[in-house]
């Protein structure tokens, strides 16, 4: 994976399922040659069924289609629904598949939170939606508020080489390496940092606290599930103290006891 930031990209924010959804479809039913799919969640509504009906269309037109769902948030996909993807020829992998242990999900502790599309190594998703229909405002009161970017230019390729790594371990450890780096699609700079449990257990937020150090007018952070520690906290209290205009956005009524 690199860590080198990459000029020439178009962002563009999506807000909530109204946006994401449509734009992903959209890219996946334009898709010539390979999709890829990280996801911590999909639930068999509206929006896993709209899905599974793009995947499968995408498959059977001889587009190569990868797909990894977690085996803790996406544990109530039926077997029919897994067998259709299947059968059309998309290969779905499940991240720790776990039995319920009387009833209950036991892998709570080991998760795979990623939610990344990339297609044809041309566009990327990447952001906090799930695929469930409590994305959209339609689901009533508990819909939640969540975001995601649309990203094309020369960063796609540094997120279809991580991805690609990660859901074909075995045969494609060097998966970029054959798709030509995309050309310049905006002004943007860009950078993919990721998460783990082992080499990079800060790096995301090594970029927050460097970012909120360098504000000067305003910080602006919507979290759903706000646990900071105390470097980031730290930051936030220096940033107000020199004149910054710091807000945080958090949940109004938390769907974890913790929060």
């Amino acid at each position: 994976m690199s860590t080198l930031w990459r000029n020439g990209n178009r962002v563009r924010l999506l807000e909530n399922g109204e946006a994401y959804f449509p734009a992903v479809f959209a890219a996946i039913r334009a898709a010539r040659n390979e999709v890829i799919v990280e996801t911590f969640i999909v639930f068999e509504d509206k929006v896993g069924r709209e899905l599974q009906a793009v995947l499968i269309d995408a498959a059977q037109r001889g587009v190569q289609v990868d797909a990894l769902v977690d085996g803790f948030g996406s544990s109530d996909l039926t077997p029919t629904f897994k067998a259709s993807l299947a059968e059309a020829g998309v290969r779905l992998r499940s991240f720790d598949p776990a039995a319920r242990v009387l009833g209950i999900r036991a892998n709570v502790l080991r998760r795979m939170h990623r939610k990344l599309i990339v297609v044809d190594g041309t566009v990327a998703f990447a952001g906090g939606i799930n695929f469930s229909a409590d994305h959209l405002g339609d689901f009533g009161p508990e819909a939640k508020q969540d975001y995601a970017v649309e990203l094309e230019g020369p960063i796609v390729q540094d997120i279809r080489s991580y991805v690609a790594a990660a859901i074909r371990p075995h045969r494609d450890q060097v998966a970029g390496a054959s798709v030509p780096v995309p050309p310049a699609a905006g002004a943007v700079e860009a950078l993919l940092v990721v998460r783990d449990n082992e080499q990079h257990r800060d790096d995301i937020e090594r970029h927050y606290r460097a970012a909120i150090r360098s504000a000067r007018r305003q910080v602006v952070i919507a979290n759903a599930y706000f646990f900071p520690g105390y470097r980031l906290l730290r930051e936030l209290r220096r940033a107000a103290r020199r004149g910054v205009d710091v807000h945080l956005i958090l949940q109004g009524e938390p769907d974890m006891p913790i929060v």
